[in-house]
């Protein structure tokens, strides 16, 4: 792999991806550390250790919520418009025909993507400074009374922060090397790292807690490896066509579907439904009466600590795999597009036949897929016993593992194109 690399970066064009690819991230760790004025840290430090829904926002800002910087929210808003523009897709005709119309299509859904990301970005700008502002740790924000500007400067900045990192995104994805928006939130999880680590050293100098989670993570990181890599080839034939005197089609090839074709987003959908219950009861369990007993249930119930919120985070995840898959399968229309260019799974009459057959053969593989990915869901909850300052999110693994390999595959293409020996053997 190294002497691969070594060959990479003697390719100028490769080599200047790979810079160009690195100062954008430069970039971005410096908007990460420009901070919006009138939060108190000490507090804010507090709310991130008491809070675990703004926990899970800033893991897709890269950390950058701790500071309450301009580019607080991260890519969040722009990934939230993405699922939507996705599941919009399977029940708008309009966008489906559209997802229909090749790389022009894609370019269109990507503007809608772009023009949602904008409210998105306002809209949870506004819900952060009003959470910040009932726990006492930002001032003077409200849209009606005498800090009706600064309230509007600040909801303006940190959607321009977003947007700004979008941009980088885009940029590094046209110019760089990998997916732009992953490649940031994946530095955003990687540059924390060291931080957690030396806190847990300074904290208790736990060496053995450490050496067992170091562990735990090699395991976990293999897993997920094997488990995103795994795939079912549905063998395809194409028929043989006969045009004027030269023969058409008569290859053979195959339809890889994935284990796990969701990814990370069922995890993302499980967690916000698991968390926001518990967020919401914890504004009104200090309410006198029967409100506040309710309240003080449900957040209860729906703590991070608790069996319960475990396992229904388990089914949760495992019931979004399944939904998600299935989605974006049907979005795909692979048995009308076999159809269409003369191709046949062997035994299987094209058209509803194939259809079903692949449906069948995908919901198989996706059991595989929605457990494991359950099971890498309440890895921390097995986890929280080894270390309080390290924490093992699974999110962030497969955002990780997903990027790396992702990138690996873009640079093994690139010396591939040249001859020269690639990075995965």
């Amino acid at each position: 792999m190294l002497q691969a690399l070594k060959r990479a970066l003697q390719l100028p064009d490769l080599r200047n991806k790979l810079i160009f690819t690195f100062a954008m991230l430069v970039v971005f760790r410096i908007i990460a550390h420009i901070p919006v004025p009138g939060v108190d840290p000490t507090r804010l430090a507090q709310l991130f250790q008491t809070n675990q829904l703004m926990g899970m926002l800033n893991l897709f800002s890269g950390g950058s919520m701790t500071t309450f910087s301009i580019a607080a929210m991260g890519v969040y808003p722009y990934i939230t418009a993405q699922i939507i523009m996705q599941l919009l897709g399977s029940t708008i005709p309009s966008l489906e025909e559209l997802s229909r119309e090749g790389e022009m299509g894609r370019q269109k859904i990507n503007q809608y993507v772009n023009l949602l990301t904008v409210p998105l970005a306002a809209l949870q700008a506004y819900g952060t400074g009003i959470l910040l502002h009932s726990q006492g740790i930002l001032a003077n924000f409200g849209l009606f009374g005498p800090a009706t500007l600064q309230t509007i400067a600040l909801i303006m900045s940190m959607t321009a922060g977003t947007v700004f990192l979008v941009w980088l995104g885009e940029l590094i994805t046209e110019n760089g090397i990998g997916n732009g928006v992953s490649i940031i939130i994946f530095a955003g999880i990687v540059s924390r790292l060291p931080q957690m680590v030396g806190q847990s050293l300074v904290s208790g100098g736990n060496y053995f807690a450490l050496v067992v989670f170091a562990v735990l993570g090699v395991f976990t990181v293999a897993a997920i490896t094997v488990v995103q890599e795994a795939q079912r080839r549905i063998p395809v034939q194409y028929a043989k066509r006969i045009r004027g005197n030269r023969m058409y089609g008569g290859q053979s090839t195959h339809i890889p579907l994935r284990v796990n074709s969701a990814g990370m987003i069922p995890l993302i959908f499980a967690m916000s439904i698991m968390l926001l219950p518990g967020t919401v009861a914890s504004y009104f369990a200090v309410a006198p009466g029967i409100v506040g007993q309710v309240a003080s249930t449900i957040r209860d119930v729906f703590n991070a600590t608790g069996a319960i919120y475990w396992t229904c985070y388990f089914l949760l995840v495992v019931m979004f795999t399944f939904f998600y898959t299935m989605v974006i399968f049907q979005q795909q229309n692979l048995a009308e597009n076999l159809q269409k260019y003369g191709g046949f799974i062997p035994g299987i009459r094209p058209g509803r036949p194939t259809a079903e057959y692949l449906n069948r053969v995908l919901f198989r593989i996706t059991i595989l897929g929605a457990v494991f990915l359950g099971v890498i869901a309440i890895l921390p909850f097995f986890a929280q016993g080894i270390s309080t300052t390290l924490i093992l999110s699974s999110t962030g693994l497969l955002i990780v593992v997903g990027v790396v390999l992702d990138t690996m595959k873009q640079l093994e293409a690139q010396l591939m194109m040249r001859n020269y020996e690639g990075f995965i053997k």
